[in-house]
């Protein structure tokens, strides 16, 4: 039986899911795959931090070309966020002829093309299914079981903080500012909320997903943002009164002329609208294909085991298609 190695660049918390979602279903894993399945290097600088797995202190370095430079290693899974250094490595990562597996939106979605010929370059495989909606399957399905549509539109609610704090705010009648405190003691807003209050997180994956579906790439800069520190009780008390609940959506739409309309931003969405049901912490995409017409996808859109879930979903796709 051959193994595949994995080299692994950051062990925070979707690190440590990820490590740990191989852990726990490796069985199940390498049978699927007939293959042994190892992450044999580890790029981390703190290597003494509890993280609740036991992990050979022998496979962590400091030192990424360790990593890049290693023949044997067949896989480079990304997962340290940000822009930089990761886009660089990734980049290194797929010149050295490794194929490159990420969760990392803001990197993908600032250096979409030039990731996408590099890869196709060094004829080697890049995988981001972890990047839009955590461990909810969206896509390799738009990329595979609903290629055949044209895609007219897509809603989506992509961002569990702001989904939170929406809904504390409907359901429990508080303010938007005892909301987000609710949401940072419940660990499901970071300190510095800013990227995902204020819509840019969402702008990110708005961009992956125009990308993909309407070959169109749109710089999360150029998208037109609104966040929902705006929001009040009066707004949506209002949108109450209209039948609607409010929810911060990534919005994409093919014009009759071809063109495509996109923004993130809160909208009114009818209460009869599969949307409207998705509270708390959870994420949704609602697409509409000329074929299929609609499909709605929903699950846990972060979260170390969800994101690790998808993550290791698209190494194992590469030793299935790619390395076999």
């Amino acid at each position: 039986m051959k193994t595949v190695k994995i080299g692994l660049l950051g062990l925070g918390n979707i690190g440590t899911g990820t490590y740990k979602t191989l852990e726990m279903n490796r069985t199940e894993i390498e049978t699927a795959l007939n293959a042994k399945v190892e992450i044999v290097k580890i790029l981390e600088k703190d290597m003494t931090r509890d993280r609740g797995i036991e992990v050979p202190k022998e496979k962590f370095t400091t030192d990424p070309d360790e990593i890049f430079n290693d023949p044997e290693i067949d896989i480079v899974i990304e997962l340290l966020g940000g822009i930089e250094p990761a886009t660089t490595f990734i980049l290194t990562a797929l010149k050295n002829g490794k194929h490159v597996v990420t969760a990392n939106k803001a990197a993908i979605a600032a250096n979409y093309q030039e990731i996408m010929d590099t890869a196709k370059a060094n004829n080697v495989s890049f995988k981001f299914e972890a990047s839009v909606g955590g461990g909810i399957p969206i896509l390799g399905t738009l990329t595979g079981p609903l290629r055949a549509n044209k895609y007219e539109e897509v809603l989506g609610i992509l961002n569990g903080t702001t989904n939170y704090i929406l809904t504390m705010m409907t359901q429990e009648g508080i303010d938007y500012d005892t909301a987000l405190k609710d949401a940072q003691a419940q660990g499901f807003a970071e300190a510095d909320p800013t990227a995902d209050v204020e819509g840019l997180d969402v702008a990110n994956k708005l961009t992956i997903l125009m990308a993909l579906m309407f070959d169109k790439y749109v710089a999360p800069g150029d998208i037109p943002t609104t966040g929902i520190s705006g929001i009040t009780k009066e707004k949506i008390d209002a949108a109450a009164a209209d039948g609607c609940v409010i929810k911060l959506i990534a919005h994409a739409k093919r014009l009759e002329n071809g063109e495509i309309e996109y923004k993130v931003g809160p909208m009114n969405i009818s209460n009869d609208h599969p949307l409207a049901s998705i509270n708390k912490e959870f994420n949704a995409v609602f697409i509409k294909g000329n074929a299929v017409d609609d499909v709605m996808f929903y699950g846990k859109g972060a979260g170390p085991l969800p994101t690790g879930s998808a993550v290791l979903g698209d190494v194992i796709e590469i030793v299935q298609h790619a390395l076999n």
